[in-house]
């Protein structure tokens, strides 16, 4: 719930609906992704293309505005694509 009370009172400040809509959005599916991850460590897929998908998306904002926000975000966006990559990589330990 603090998620969302954050993302709308950004909301009333910032004043952009396809905001609100894209933050929620995307925190949903990184939530989702989350929670599949914590019940099997290899279910990546879902955390994957959400992270590359912000990624590509505020990397062309970024590009265009040249704002730090943008840049910021898919900075981190694309550190946890690699994070992701490198734990798909991973072979599994031997019990």
């Amino acid at each position: 719930m603090s998620s969302f009370a954050d993302c709308s009172i950004f909301h009333f400040i910032q004043g952009s609906v396809p905001s609100l809509a894209a933050g929620l959005l995307f925190g949903g599916l990184a939530g989702l992704g989350a929670y599949q991850q914590s019940k099997d460590p290899k279910n990546v897929w879902l955390s994957l293309v959400a992270s590359g998908t912000l990624s590509a998306v505020m990397g062309m904002r970024f590009y265009n505005s040249r704002k730090a926000m943008p840049g910021i975000i898919a900075g981190a966006s694309l550190l946890m694509v690699g994070r992701l990559g490198l734990q798909m990589m991973e072979k599994p330990l031997k019990p």
